[in-house]
């Protein structure tokens, strides 16, 4: 299921959203891919940027329209993995909409 907003929030305390709230600022801060890269490397182990790096490439395949068994021939993700971007384009909160546009 995709991750929504609401499901962020309850999910976390209080405590917890202050923190992501920090994290989501501190993101903001940043002034270039080179400062991005190296705060992720810093806050990321190398799977999760990975994990993240693959998910990204599997979002631009499909707002492109490449079938999902493609996109698993193509990148090697696993199919549990590109349905999960699927489910976040159609019905998440529309982060990945936002840099697809303007990323174009």
């Amino acid at each position: 299921e995709a991750m929504t907003e609401d499901k962020v929030v309850k999910a976390a305390s209080k405590s917890e959203a202050r923190h992501l709230k920090d994290l989501y600022d501190a993101v903001l801060q940043l002034e270039s891919v080179e400062e991005v890269r190296k705060f992720f490397i810093d806050l990321c182990t190398p799977a999760e940027l990975s994990a993240m790096a693959d998910r990204w490439r599997v979002a631009k395949l499909i707002e492109r329209e490449v079938p999902y068994r493609k996109i698993y021939e193509k990148t090697g993700v696993s199919t549990a993995t590109v349905t999960r971007v699927a489910r976040a384009l159609t019905h998440g909160t529309g982060g990945y909409g936002i840099v697809l546009g303007r990323t174009k």
